[in-house]
């Protein structure tokens, strides 16, 4: 390997929802992201994962320390955001720390929802663009994939992933929750989300089911049909779906029963719903205050549901004070799984032990990468140092033979060969330990083997890219 790992990015833990939906990276930005990181000579190998809790770069550094400073800088000018602005919200992991952290993110165990199913799914798209975009390599492959793997392993193994919770499932119990004691009451609310107040638990004050309500999901992109599949979940006889490719909309209303509109027709099926969700990759807010306040004019003080799953928002958050509207976020959302992670505590350790079993794995490999050219170098290096004491010393054995030359050439090789045997045989045998890297590394600070390392023989024979060409500025 020719560098080491790195990773930076903000979460929901660390990040509010305003400032996610800045650094939010839709397919195209991402693709511009990646290019702009490879262009810098310290950055080999990139991959970026955003989706709506999380953006997260993962990067190979020939030097970590300029690399972090790089991709600060790139994600900031690809956000239009001031780097100060990220102070305190911002993270950053090196080596087997990324690996053990991008584990647990597919694994779901790092999630708002721990345990949710679609995490997996946008981490191997993450790695899928950048593998097309052609600026992966050796250690991001392995990495991602050992992560995928990771992720598996835990939904196969635990019941983390069991009740298969998402965002949309949660999004459809706040909606059933909400609009479950009737017009009257749901135009109250039971609790102010935006407070921070939680939402009752326990059994709906009336309505068994959405089928007396009339549904509408904008957005028919994976968060659509995942929405559309938990309306129906919770009973909504007919899913209203807005989208901005109509075949797309047609075809998700027809797989839930439900009827497509077009993005023109929204403002007049604002009007008849009940429940609106927005989730769609509107890189702007789809449905603004003043948009919304003529909406409400219209609708006779029937109430207005409105659960807004995107990242950036597609609701302006002005909207909470119209009248007879109740809004939910992200932010929300993750107030209301707050006892989701306490549920799920017991499964999670048995999780984390499935995730650290396979970083220990991924350890052992990150050394056997490294160690043969290591070694490698040790053995050039004592070469080095033998041919420049004998270079050094020439007039003082010019009356030597030819063979009492050679025997002494073969001595000085023999007394350096029997000091570095020790060291290298070590290194051999500790290849698969889970401090292998550290060890490896120090060895090289101390003999200055500081010239990068290739990757071992037949690494290269596992490494499956679909373009070979990186892109450089």
């Amino acid at each position: 390997m020719s560098g080491e790992l790195l990773a930076l990015g903000v979460s929901h833990k660390t990040a509010p929802l305003h400032l996610r939906e800045r650094l939010a990276l839709p397919e195209g930005r991402a693709a511009a992201v990646l290019a702009d990181l490879v262009s810098h000579d310290e950055i080999h190998e990139a991959v970026a994962l955003s989706t709506c809790n999380r953006t997260e770069l993962y990067v190979v550094a020939a030097d970590p320390v300029a690399a972090e400073s790089t991709a600060l800088t790139v994600l900031a000018r690809q956000s239009a955001t001031r780097p100060t602005e990220l102070t305190g919200a911002l993270y950053a992991l090196r080596d087997l720390d990324v690996a053990g952290h991008l584990f647990a993110v597919a694994a779901g165990l790092d999630s708002m929802i721990v345990g949710e199913a679609e995490i997996q799914g946008q981490v191997k798209r993450a790695y899928e663009l950048a593998l097309v975009e052609g600026v992966t390599g050796p250690v991001a492959n392995r990495l991602f994939r050992a992560a995928l793997s990771a992720g598996k392993r835990v939904r196969s193994e635990t019941g983390v992933g069991r009740q298969r919770l998402s965002v949309a499932s949660v999004a459809a119990e706040l909606a059933w929750r909400a609009i479950g004691g009737g017009a009257g009451d749901a135009a109250r609310c039971p609790a102010d989300p935006a407070a921070g107040e939680d939402l009752p638990t326990g059994h709906p004050p009336v309505a068994a089911d959405l089928g007396d309500r009339r549904v509408l999901v904008i957005g028919a992109g994976e968060q659509g049909e995942l929405t559309a599949r938990a309306l129906r979940d919770r009973g909504a006889h007919a899913v209203f779906v807005a989208n901005r490719r109509y075949e797309r909309a047609l075809e998700l209303a027809r797989r839930y029963e439900g009827a497509a509109i077009a993005l023109d027709q929204l403002p007049e099926e604002l009007v008849r719903a009940d429940i609106v969700v927005a989730c769609t990759a509107s890189p702007h807010a789809l449905l603004g205050r003043a948009e919304l306040a003529k909406i409400v004019a219209e609708r006779a003080g029937r109430p207005l549901v409105l659960i807004d799953i995107a990242v950036p928002r597609d609701v302006e958050p002005g909207v909470r004070d119209l009248a007879g509207v109740t809004l939910f976020d992200m932010d929300d959302l993750e107030r209301e799984v707050g006892r989701n992670r306490s549920l799920r505590a017991a499964e999670a350790e048995r999780a984390r032990a499935v995730v650290d079993r396979e970083v220990e794995a991924f350890a052992g490999w990150l050394g056997s990468l490294e160690v043969m050219p290591t070694i490698r170098g040790l053995r050039e290096h004592a070469d080095a140092v033998v041919a420049q004491a004998l270079a050094d010393n020439e007039t003082r054995w010019e009356s030597l033979s030819e063979g009492d030359r050679e025997r002494l050439v073969a001595m000085c090789r023999s007394i350096v060969a029997r000091l570095f045997h020790e060291p290298t045989m070590r290194l051999r045998d500790g290849a698969d330990d889970e401090d292998a890297y550290a060890r490896i590394a120090l060895v090289r600070e101390l003999f200055g083997l500081d010239g990068g390392i290739e990757p071992a023989d037949g690494v290269g024979a596992e490494v499956t890219e679909l373009s070979s060409r990186r892109r450089r500025g």
